[in-house]
């Protein structure tokens, strides 16, 4: 008797689910290659490297509290739990009151920056404390991230503790809560963006406070310390902070669910990528309290005069507080750290197929981390809405890409893409791209210049003109590619 053999059917999945992932490692490698290394490469180079020191010190601390909670999620969801959820319960909740305190106090009594310019501690190199220069250690980004790890303890603990109670262990879907989360989320960066087109804060705050709107000025009656601008800003944060954590928790309970049935085959994956984090993080920590030490030491190198062509020092008499890095040096870390991210993102697309999990936990997670290292390298209080603004804009990204990843390679359908297929394709990836890059020029961050003109609160006085193309490109652009993405889902395309 003749034997059939069975053919095997390739994987396939629906183009408009490989358009999330095509947009999600866009972003990926938009950040890792070009955004990372050019920050870094400007504040190494500016006439201080006190923004140097914030922003190692901002993305050290976001990955240590990364893999804080790769650890947290490998002790509750082993297949032989080590400690009972209900002390990570605890334990979150006195961390996170630890953290909001701190961002309250350092928010409150206008401490946020350490060492202020008069504090004096063993000075060492033109110090003040030890080496550490004037606003080295920010401490509403530090209270923000250890509130965020805190928070993150509770809310893992009692889904763990839930999994104890119910034996299911199968993967809902994206669920009405995470709908609801992601809805809301979306909302509220929505109505945000468009009040900052035509009003700002400022002008809101000499509404609510005419007297003090943003200063303290007591022969009008406000001695302080509360003005206008602190409490429309107070609460324009907690607004934007609630479309964080909705957005943010959305991502987690997606993921929670999406590792939940294969755990055994990713949570190896998810802790190599908390070590590789993990890492990450102690080499930023080790730059921020070395930095100093290390300019010095690079000045005093004598061969081939490799000290004045990697440092710069305007002031010869003071060294290394009025020292930089040259443009020269800025290029080779610039290289070093671009070729690292783009070894990474090459070695992802080689294991795609063999270790499929990995890469698609990888690029969730990694997507995640950069949406928050967006917002803990810039707090400023000049730069903070804006930057809570784009961080939940992309964490919106990481939520829905976790949501569609369980079933991207289902068939899902025999159409063939056609002509009309392949224009929604094209068009849709283009409408995508102009409509991301028109809502990443809205940004004001001190070391970036909008690509699309952008003025905050411009369509209140001078009506819709040049200063707010960015908010007019996204809103148009991104409306057409909703309706075109539409269409591209649901003719069920197949790749």
């Amino acid at each position: 008797m003749q034997q059939a053999t069975q053919r095997e059917v390739p994987d396939r999945i629906s183009w408009a689910r490989a358009m999330i992932f095509a947009v999600g490692f866009f972003f990926i490698a938009a950040l890792l290659m070009g955004q990372i290394p050019s920050y870094i490469n400007l504040e190494m180079t500016s006439s201080s490297l006190t923004g140097f020191e914030q922003g190692v010190l901002a993305l050290g601390v976001i990955c240590i509290a990364a893999f804080v909670m790769v650890q947290v999620i490998v002790m509750l969801f082993d297949p032989k739990p080590l400690i009972p959820p209900i002390i990570f319960s605890v334990l979150g909740l006195g961390i996170g009151v630890l953290g909001l305190a701190l961002l309250l106090w350092a928010a409150y009594t206008g401490n946020q920056y350490f060492p202020a310019a008069g504090v004096k501690w063993n000075p060492v190199l033109g110090g003040n404390v030890l080496w550490l220069e004037p606003a080295a250690i920010d401490f509403v980004m530090l209270g923000s991230v250890i509130m965020a790890a805190g928070i993150g303890m509770v809310f893992y603990s009692f889904l763990a503790i839930r999994e104890q109670r119910s034996p299911d262990r199968s993967d809902p879907g994206t669920t009405r809560a995470i709908r609801s989360m992601i809805t809301v989320g979306i909302v509220l960066l929505i109505a945000f963006m468009i009040m900052y087109t035509f009003v700002t804060d400022q002008t809101l705050a000499a509404m609510v406070y005419p007297q003090c709107p943003t200063a303290i000025n007591a022969a009008k009656g406000c001695p302080g310390p509360i003005t206008g601008l602190f409490i429309v800003d107070a609460l324009l944060n907690v607004i934007l902070a609630i479309a964080i954590f909705c957005t943010l928790g959305a991502f987690a309970l997606r993921l929670h669910y999406l590792m939940r049935p294969v755990r055994k085959r990713t949570m190896s994956s998810l802790y190599m990528i908390g070590i590789v984090v993990a890492q990450v993080g102690a080499v930023c920590l080790l730059a921020w309290f070395l930095i100093y030490p290390l300019i010095a030491w690079m000045h005093s190198w004598t061969l081939i005069g490799l000290g004045d062509y990697l440092t710069v020092c305007s002031k010869k008499s003071v060294i290394p507080g009025s020292c930089g890095f040259s443009q020269q040096a800025g290029y080779i870390i610039d290289a070093v750290i671009t070729t690292n991210n783009f070894v990474l993102l090459m070695a992802a697309v080689y294991f795609w197929k063999a270790k499929r999990n990995l890469i698609v936990i990888a690029g969730v997670t990694t997507t995640a981390l950069l949406a928050l290292a967006t917002l803990v390298v810039h707090m400023h209080p000049d730069e903070l809405l804006i930057a809570m603004l784009i961080s939940g804009g992309s964490l919106v990204l990481a939520a829905v890409w976790t949501s569609v990843a369980r079933r991207e390679f289902a068939v899902v359908g025999e159409s063939n893409l056609g002509c009309l297929g392949q224009w929604l394709v094209i068009g849709t990836c283009l409408l995508i791209y102009l409509a991301a890059f028109a809502f990443f020029s809205i940004p004001g961050f001190r070391e970036t210049n909008p690509n699309i003109p952008f003025v905050p609160g411009a369509g209140l006085s001078a009506g819709i003109r040049n200063s707010i193309n960015a908010i007019v490109v996204v809103v148009l652009i991104g409306l057409l590619a909703a309706v075109q993405f539409y269409f591209l889902a649901r003719n069920r395309y197949k790749v």
